[in-house]
């Protein structure tokens, strides 16, 4: 009886230690469990507002897209995020049209380290108007990309409340993208005059709906050009969150979205998240890209699946993420 009893003790001591140790997000292989919430209403609220009627699909130069800045930069002044140059605009010209990213900046913890950058971005215009169905003309951009401008926001904010950043992390929201990817261009030119040491940039544009009958969450586009998924997928504990489509290969999506001109100008990763899959959503540049039809719930879950690689990827004590040979 003895035996057994001391048996059941030294049982339930392990039992506790294992539990402690779950707690404090540790185990014997020392990996940290990153739990992140992010709220379906903040992000079904933000949708609504830059996909409103109010913001007249936010074409680049208009009073809705400066409407839409105006939002941005309230959400990353609450969240205590630094404007990365004097304010949080940065202006270029697109002829005589006048465009403005928004771009905020969170310094990296460590020492070293906080002199690599990342960029997270997404581009916050859209066209404007559309052809007109059943009297409505404001192309709305509900998934085309007030949906990525959402992501980004709730990546900023858990950021700036959590930390876990050892390196610093750009947050991009850029305009004049759907009249040529004119505002990614301008501010990788920027970035790179200032000799900025980028290590990837990671871009989200149309995630409002869930993909049809695939084993991952999102799909990467310029998938085989970098080892950026295959690492991902690693720091989020073997999930199979960035997968690919081969639809995105065939129909060149790496060069048609604001990752682009950062891989052209930087040479490291620089791709785009997406799940527009071809199948799952037909308002593409429509008036009934609206808020309603996207999917706040699974948005939310592919933002929280998003946080453990990107915390991962923001503290490896080396670069390892690297372009394909």
């Amino acid at each position: 009886m003895r035996k057994i009893t001391q048996f059941n003790t030294f049982c339930g001591m392990f039992i506790m230690l294992f539990s402690i140790l779950a707690c404090t997000g540790q185990t014997k292989n020392n990996s940290e469990v990153i739990n992140a919430e992010v709220s379906i209403a903040e992000v079904q609220n933000d949708l609504n507002y830059l996909s409103s009627d109010d913001l007249m699909g936010r074409k680049t130069g208009s009073q809705g897209i400066e409407d839409a800045a105006v939002f941005i930069e309230d959400k990353f002044q609450t969240y205590g995020l630094k404007p990365y140059f004097e304010t949080y605009r940065d202006h270029f010209m697109i002829n005589d049209i006048k465009g403005f990213n928004v771009v905020g900046y969170l310094e990296g913890s460590d020492s070293k380290l906080k002199d690599e950058f990342i960029v997270i971005g997404a581009h916050y215009d859209h066209i404007g108007t559309g052809k007109e169905v059943e009297g409505d003309t404001i192309a709305n951009g509900a998934n085309d990309n007030a949906a990525g401008t959402v992501g980004v926001i709730q990546l900023a904010k858990y950021f700036a409340e959590n930390g876990g950043n050892k390196r610093s992390i750009i947050f991009a929201l850029f305009s004049g993208e759907e009249m040529g990817l004119k505002g990614s261009k301008h501010l990788a030119e920027k970035l790179k005059e200032e000799d900025l040491n980028l290590y990837v940039m990671f871009n989200l544009e149309m995630i409002g709906v869930p993909m049809k009958a695939k084993d991952f969450k999102a799909y990467l586009t310029g998938f085989e050009k970098s080892n950026l998924a295959e690492k991902f997928n690693e720091y989020s504990d073997g999930e199979q969150v960035l997968g690919f489509l081969p639809q995105a290969q065939q129909m060149s999506l790496f060069q048609r979205s604001d990752n682009y001109p950062f891989y052209q100008v930087f040479g490291v990763p620089s791709q785009t998240v997406s799940t527009f899959d071809f199948s799952n959503y037909p308002y593409y540049h429509h008036v009934d890209d609206e808020s309603e039809f996207l999917n706040a719930e699974f948005m939310a879950s592919l933002i929280e699946d998003l946080i453990p690689g990107l915390v991962k990827m923001s503290s490896s004590a080396e670069k390892e993420i690297k372009m394909n040979e």
